[in-house]
């Protein structure tokens, strides 16, 4: 087996339940097969037309799904069930919404020019599903990006300018134009991708075949 990480992209959004999920479940299957992985996140938006103010989340998934309120409920407690044996807190309420993330993706984007992506995005997880808050509003992107330490002014000022939308908007046609139709999706070292959070045990079968496949150099995004 190699010894060298193995390359996963993922392509996922803030507000995807699933795609924590996802990688939290590869976390573990990296550490129950001893496999290390090494991630980059990718831009994707579920809700690109969405509204400003977002939308009541049982409302939008009724309306998007067409689930009764019941079904919904159904589903939010079994991701807090799953995110319970992750060791991942889903807090949701009545009054929880769901929001368009662009502004989100250009401040990750500008975090990993000093290697923080990773950072900014397990963050934005959590402000949004465990405590609540509005990932669209650039008052919140700035205090999370200033809590990890990151320039609060010049974050506000990316935002303020957009000198990263047009990178994003490409990188999310890279991914489209690709055949990414949902998030997650992971690519392993660019040649076998998964959709969705698989769990554990898928997870690790693919890192076990990976890892004993000759390296070749992604050629992502």
């Amino acid at each position: 087996m190699s010894q060298d990480p193995i390359r996963v992209d993922i392509v996922s959004d803030v507000v995807c339940p699933w795609c924590i999920i996802g990688y939290r479940q590869l976390l573990k299957a990296s550490e129950a097969t001893g496999i290390a992985v090494e991630t980059f996140w990718h831009p994707f938006e579920l809700n690109p037309d969405m509204e400003s103010e977002g939308e009541n989340i049982r409302d939008h998934i009724m309306r998007k799904y067409g689930s009764s309120a019941e079904q919904s409920a159904q589903a939010r407690t079994r991701l807090s069930d799953l995110g319970e044996d992750l060791d991942f807190t889903f807090e949701w309420s009545d009054d929880s919404r769901i929001y368009n993330t662009f502004a989100a993706h250009q401040l990750i984007h500008w975090a990993s020019e000093t290697g923080k992506a990773q950072d900014l995005k397990l963050a934005l997880f959590d402000a949004y599903f465990t405590h609540g808050r509005d990932v669209s509003d650039t008052d919140v992107l700035v205090a999370v990006a200033a809590e990890l330490g990151l320039d609060k002014d010049e974050a506000r000022a990316v935002l303020a300018d957009g000198r990263f939308a047009e990178t994003v908007r490409e990188k999310e046609t890279f991914w489209t134009s690709r055949g990414v139709t949902g998030v997650p999706t992971m690519v392993f070292d660019a040649q076998q991708a998964t959709s969705g959070a698989q769990g554990v045990d898928v997870f690790s079968q693919v890192l076990r075949h990976m890892a004993a496949q000759p390296r070749q150099v992604p050629a992502t995004s």
